[in-house]
């Protein structure tokens, strides 16, 4: 992997992450740094789905939309797993 890709790759995972973030409601107990990871996750996981749907690699809407809500749904999970419960 290039030096470049793996920048490239951050930047998609903060955009997307932070996007994830805010259509989440409430407040979610995780770091930058697991937004970011989410973000990429999302990101891997929403291309591949597009691509799957014949969209192919590159941008587009439906494949950008599909990043959104799997890394949104991903940070409702692990919000969900970090928030600590009542007594």
């Amino acid at each position: 992997m290039e030096f470049s890709s793996l920048i490239g790759a951050v930047g998609v995972g903060i955009v997307i992450g932070v996007i994830a973030r805010i259509l989440v409601p409430s407040m979610q107990p995780i770091g930058c740094l697991l937004t970011i990871i989410i973000g990429i996750v999302g990101a891997v996981l929403g291309s591949a789905a597009g691509n799957a749907l014949g969209q192919g690699w590159g941008f587009n809407w439906i494949t950008f939309l599909l990043q959104i809500l799997i890394a949104t749904v991903l940070v409702a999970i692990v919000a969900g797993l970090f928030r600590k419960s009542g007594p």
